[in-house]
C-alpha cells in the first residue's frame, strides 16, 4: 500500500476509535446538574454575548443533560459544551483533562484535592470559585399541614425510622421519600448535612438525576417529602428547617445569602488554578461580576451582590440586639472563616470587594457600616465575647485594606446561634460576622 494511503488509513482508524468527548470545543464544563440544568447555560450565554456581541444558539448534546452553546461575532466563533451528569463526574472530567471547568454543588472532597495536588490546589482562591448560594429545599405536597422540621427528624424520615406523617403531627399517611441520585452534589450535601454518620437512606426512596422532575413528582404525591436545589421548588411547598436550638428558618434571599439557613450551600466552579486557558479565566471573572451575579438571581439561585434588607426578627431575638441594630439594615453577606478564628475563606475574600463596591455605588461611607461578630458556644461568656470581637476586628482590618476603612464593630458573644453548637459545623456556622448598613 502506498505511504499516502497507509497514512490516510491510520488517520481514519484513529478518528473512528476516538471517544465521543474528543470533539473539539473551546470550553467544556462538566459536573453538577443543579448548575448545568439552567444556571450554567445562562452564565455562558451572557458571557458569550458580552464577548462576541452576537446572539447565542443552544442545541442538545449527544447525551441527555448535555448542551452545546455557540456564539459568532467580532470575528470570533466560540463553542461551549455543558455536561450535567453530577458533581462527581465533573471532578473526574477535570482530573483527566476532558473538562476545563468542574461545576460542583458541594465543596471538593479531601480525596479529590489530594488527587489533583500535582496539577492545582483546589483549596486556593485561584481554583475554587463560588458562583452562587443555594438552599437545599425540603419539599412536601401542598396539602401537607407540617410547617417545620428539625434536621434530626429529617434524618430519621429519610432513614425510614419515621415512616408516617402522624409521628410529626401530620395526617395518618405513609411517608414517601424522593431523593437525588448518588452522582449528585445535591445528594452529597444532603447526606453530609442531614444523614451524616447517624443515618442511611432508606432503600424505598425514589432516586432522581433531575431536581425539576423530583419536585414535580413531590407536588403530585400527598405523602411525599423530597429535597432539591432552591431553584427547583416549582409547585411543591417548602418546610422551615431547624438545627439544634437555633430557630427554624425557611430558605429566602437573606437566610440563604447569609448562609444562616441550616441547609444553605455554595455552588462552585473549580479550575486548574493558574493553568487555565484565557477563555476560562474570562468566564470565571464574568460569573463573579455583578452582571454574572444578576444572571444568578434570574436563574432562581441567590446572588452574591450585596443587598440591604430589613431584618425579620422573631420572638427569640434579644431586646439588646434589637436596640443595637434599630438604625441599620442588614446586608445579605456574612463573613465566615476557613481556619481557626481569623482567616477569611475564599468567598469572604471576594466579598470584601463586593462590599467596597456596594458602599461606593450607594454613596455610603465607612461610618455607615456596623460589623457584628459572633462565636460558637464557649465555656464562659467572656471568652465568647472576646472571640466574637476578634472576628469583627479581623473583618474590619480586611475591609480597610480593601478600601473601606470601617470603624464600628462589636461582638455579640455566643448568643443568637444559627446552628447546633460544637465541632467543626458549629465553629463554621455560628462563628460569623454580620454586616449592617445605617438607614438613610
Amino acid at each position: 500500500m502506498p505511504r499516502l494511503l497507509r497514512t490516510l488509513a491510520v488517520l481514519i482508524l484513529a478518528a473512528q476509535t476516538l471517544p465521543a468527548w474528543s470533539q473539539s470545543y473551546d470550553m467544556e464544563i462538566h459536573g453538577s446538574n443543579t448548575i448545568g440544568a439552567a444556571l450554567g447555560p445562562m452564565l455562558i450565554e451572557g458571557f458569550l454575548e458580552q464577548r462576541t456581541g452576537g446572539t447565542t444558539s443552544s442545541r442538545a448534546g449527544s447525551e441527555e443533560n448535555e448542551r452545546v452553546l455557540s456564539a459568532r461575532g467580532n470575528g470570533t466563533a466560540i463553542d461551549v459544551r455543558v455536561a450535567a451528569h453530577g458533581s462527581s463526574t465533573g471532578f473526574r472530567a477535570l482530573a483527566d483533562g476532558r473538562a476545563d471547568i468542574w461545576a460542583s454543588s458541594r465543596p471538593a472532597k479531601s480525596s479529590e484535592i489530594d488527587a489533583m495536588a500535582d496539577t492545582a490546589d483546589l483549596n486556593s482562591i485561584d481554583s475554587e470559585h463560588v458562583i452562587a448560594i443555594d438552599g437545599l429545599a425540603i419539599l412536601v405536597h401542598n396539602s401537607n399541614p407540617l410547617e417545620r422540621i428539625s434536621i434530626d427528624d429529617l434524618g430519621k424520615v429519610f432513614a425510614g425510622q419515621i415512616s408516617n406523617w402522624s409521628a410529626l403531627g401530620g395526617p395518618d399517611r405513609p411517608i414517601n421519600l424522593y431523593a437525588r441520585d448518588d452522582k449528585s452534589g445535591t445528594w452529597d450535601t444532603f447526606k453530609s448535612l442531614v444523614l451524616g454518620r447517624s443515618y442511611t437512606l432508606a432503600r424505598s426512596a425514589f432516586r432522581y438525576e433531575s431536581n425539576d422532575q423530583l419536585s414535580d413528582d413531590v407536588a403530585r404525591d400527598p405523602g411525599a417529602i423530597g429535597f432539591t436545589g432552591l431553584a427547583s421548588v416549582r409547585n411543591a411547598r417548602l418546610l422551615a428547617v431547624s438545627d439544634g436550638d437555633a430557630p427554624a428558618l425557611k430558605p429566602n434571599q437573606l437566610t440563604v445569602a447569609s448562609e444562616d439557613y441550616p441547609l444553605a450551600r455554595r455552588l462552585f466552579l473549580y479550575t486548574r488554578g493558574n493553568n487555565n486557558p484565557a477563555l476560562v479565566n474570562e468566564f470565571i471573572e464574568f460569573a463573579q461580576s455583578p452582571a454574572g451575579q444578576d444572571l444568578v438571581a434570574q436563574s432562581g439561585f441567590i446572588s452574591q451582590n450585596p443587598i440591604a434588607m430589613e431584618p425579620d426578627y422573631d420572638a427569640a431575638v434579644p431586646a439588646t440586639f434589637r436596640v443595637l441594630t434599630e438604625n441599620y439594615r442588614r446586608l445579605s453577606v456574612n463573613f465566615r472563616f476557613s481556619e481557626g478564628r481569623s482567616r477569611l475563606d475564599n468567598k469572604a475574600q471576594r466579598d470584601l470587594k463586593r462590599i467596597v463596591d456596594y458602599l461606593e455605588r450607594e454613596n455610603r461611607g465607612a461610618d455607615d457600616v456596623l460589623l457584628i461578630g459572633f462565636a460558637d458556644q464557649q465555656s464562659n461568656e467572656l471568652r465568647a465575647q472576646m472571640i466574637s470581637e476578634l472576628r469583627a476586628l479581623s473583618v474590619s482590618r480586611a475591609l480597610r485594606e480593601a478600601g473601606a476603612p470601617v470603624r464600628a464593630y462589636t461582638g455579640y458573644g455566643h448568643y443568637m446561634p444559627v446552628g447546633s453548637a460544637g465541632g467543626h459545623s458549629g465553629e463554621q456556622r455560628n462563628g460569623r460576622v454580620e454586616v449592617w448598613v445605617r438607614k438613610h
